[in-house]
């Protein structure tokens, strides 16, 4: 029997940085490829200021949860999965220990009704000059 396997992008989030779909749906569940704060259409990261060489000056952590959490919620939407199905959430920072307090009270207001799995870990970098990126698995009737 085959499985049904479908991949999925939103028109709302940002444009893949590689050759991966936002999602892929395998039977019930939603798989997210790693989704970040940057904003479609362009290669604008909010709370983001680098110098000219492309390095990252100042950060805002604060803006970048935000804009995070709605990419993530445009893709589920287009898969036609939503916020409170969300069963598993993995959470890249590249600054665990300037970055966590704000990420963490962040994380309880929009998870406050849904409380899926979660993993936080540091990372030295990541692929654009992003400071938050979250891996997610949802649920979808």
């Amino acid at each position: 029997m085959a499985k049904e396997k479908e991949l999925l992008n939103s028109d709302k989030a940002p444009e893949p940085v590689g050759l991966y779909p936002h999602a892929r749906r395998v039977g019930n569940l939603l798989f997210l490829s790693g989704v970040g704060p940057r904003e479609r259409g362009t290669k604008q990261i909010p709370g983001v200021e680098l110098d000219e060489q492309g390095n990252i000056l100042r950060y805002d952590i604060e803006a970048q949860c935000h804009s995070v959490f709605r990419n993530v919620r445009a893709i589920l939407d287009a898969a036609g999965s939503s916020w409170d199905s969300l069963v598993d959430v993995t959470v890249f920072l590249t600054n665990m220990k300037d970055d966590f307090a704000t990420y963490n009270r962040l994380y309880a207001e929009y998870f406050k009704d849904n409380q899926p799995c979660r993993t936080t870990v540091e990372v030295n970098s990541l692929p654009t000059p992003i400071a938050i990126e979250l891996k997610c698995i949802a649920m979808v009737d």
